[in-house]
């Protein structure tokens, strides 16, 4: 199995009970979780060596989202105490017809606002054969967009794949700011979750008005960036907060490759589903599946996840291929 490095912002998620608004909540859920992090835990899972780099206060919230990385198998050397504070959220579930919203509460946290990069490249990346960050992080202030393009460099001089998720939040920065910080990234990537909506609005490829669907905008992406051995994104269809149709793709070796379909309904908890589908296709790359199987099981991942509680995936990889034998609902005895 391989060593990985994945580096992030962790955060504390709040969320509401089905059926009550925040505004009238008398209580809350608790949850630590962010895109990298989530990545972290499902390779951990899959019985990949895997660390996690952050900053969180040194305080029971901090330490909270340290037993969280440890108790789910990941790494915690790179992890650093202080700052003020926890960057938090909190989400008001959705049901049928009402889609779940989001409050961020984040501003100011210790890992947001470090002054100073905190960790020697060397160390970093010593030794490991996998690195993955996301766009989240690189938006997240100006200082942290240009440490991104840094790591992905240094990721690179020492001879380590790097996996970028694009994961644009419209509430983080414009699509002019991603779009202009992506052409310093991408050029550094091996593997990237981007879809037609990235391919868009952040790296100005044309629309396809030729109706060739995804194919034309991995086709489009691949030509910018060649350096980047493949692509994958989801195709979704939403019918209700509770009910979704789940198809994920993937471009690899100038070969489109798309899963079958999973209808989840109902979903238990969707945060997160697309961080298991990233770590799904990195652990097939990692591990040699072809492309067909590595889609498959990435979106297995994804559906699963969105059967439990919580942002990160909880399944292993076995698991998750019996799921994929038995099909949607059936006892695995």
């Amino acid at each position: 199995m391989a060593k990985i490095l994945t580096l992030g912002e962790i955060m504390l998620r709040l969320s509401t009970d089905i059926g009550v608004r925040l505004n009238e909540t008398q209580q809350l859920d608790c949850h630590y979780g962010g895109g990298e992090a989530n990545v972290a835990i499902s390779l951990a899972n899959f019985g990949h060596q895997v660390s996690f780099a952050s900053k969180v206060p040194d305080n029971s919230l901090g330490q909270a989202a340290v037993k969280h990385l440890r108790r789910n198998g990941v790494m915690s050397d790179f992890v650093q105490l202080g700052g003020a504070r926890l960057g938090t959220y909190y989400m008001e579930a959705g049901i049928g017809e009402r889609a779940a919203s989001v409050t961020y509460d984040r501003a100011g946290s210790s890992f947001a606002e470090a002054a100073e990069f905190p960790w020697s490249y060397e160390k970093l990346f010593s030794g490991i054969e996998l690195f993955h960050i996301s766009g989240i992080t690189a938006a997240l202030s100006v200082q942290w967009c240009q440490w991104t393009v840094e790591l992905v460099k240094a990721a690179k001089k020492f001879g380590v794949l790097v996996s970028f998720d694009i994961n644009y939040r419209g509430k983080l920065w414009s699509q002019a700011a991603a779009g202009k910080a992506l052409k310093e990234i991408l050029p550094y990537v091996d593997y990237c979750s981007a879809g037609d909506l990235d391919a868009r609005y952040l790296l100005g490829v044309p629309e396809d008005r030729m109706n060739s669907g995804f194919v034309y905008y991995y086709q489009q992406m691949q030509q910018q960036f060649p350096n980047i051995k493949c692509f994958y994104s989801t195709k979704r269809i939403v019918y209700s907060a509770s009910s979704n149709q789940l198809v994920e793709t993937l471009w690899l070796e100038n070969t489109y490759y798309e899963s079958e379909v999973h209808k989840i309904n109902p979903i238990v908890d969707r945060v997160g589903g697309g961080d298991a589908f990233a770590a799904g296709i990195l652990h097939g790359l990692i591990s040699d599946f072809d492309g067909q199987r590595t889609v498959e099981f990435a979106t297995a991942a994804s559906a699963l996840k969105h059967t439990v509680h919580g942002d990160c995936n909880q399944f292993s990889e076995i698991e998750i291929e019996q799921f994929l034998t038995a099909g949607s609902g059936r006892i695995v005895r």
